[in-house]
């Protein structure tokens, strides 16, 4: 799942493999949304890769979000942290982390469609970028994900 996260990452945003190769660390995220008129859930697993002077460390990650406002649609997406910070990733690693707050739209199947997607700087430290795989989806949430380490995989 990540090399092909990261292969559709560079290739939509080619600036994100220096970001990434320079980082202290990055995460990768698979994760699926629904949103049902005003209520919205998603669930989702992912992999850090903390960059070490001799080797890379990995730890697997699990997410959950749910959230309140206006939507409608599913929508699979993956979710890509570059930490430039290396407090801000051992933070994320071993705290997790709550955001909140949501606006999208996507109608995307396959090759076709579009989402909106780019950069998003969420802290100083952390940018997160958003690739949307398939779904129909229009929404305005405000909205809570949790990230955790996972127990059985760790």
């Amino acid at each position: 799942m990540r090399d092909a996260v990261l292969a559709d990452l560079y290739q939509l945003h080619p600036e994100a493999k220096t970001k990434i190769k320079n980082a202290a660390g990055y995460a990768v995220f698979s994760n699926v949304g629904i949103n049902l008129a005003i209520a919205s859930f998603a669930g989702g697993h992912g992999l850090i890769s903390q960059h070490g002077i001799f080797q890379d460390t990995e730890t697997f990650m699990k997410m959950a979000s749910a959230g309140l406002g206006f939507g409608l649609g599913i929508k699979d997406f993956r979710a890509v942290f570059v930490f430039t910070d290396a407090n801000k990733l051992a933070q994320f690693i071993d705290q997790g982390w709550d955001f909140s707050g949501q606006v999208d739209a996507a109608a995307k199947s396959d090759d076709k469609g579009a989402a909106l997607a780019g950069a998003h700087t969420v802290m100083p430290g952390v940018e997160v970028y958003q690739i949307t795989k398939n779904g129909l989806a229009l929404q305005a949430t405000l909205q809570g994900t949790k990230y955790w380490k996972d127990k059985k995989l760790n």
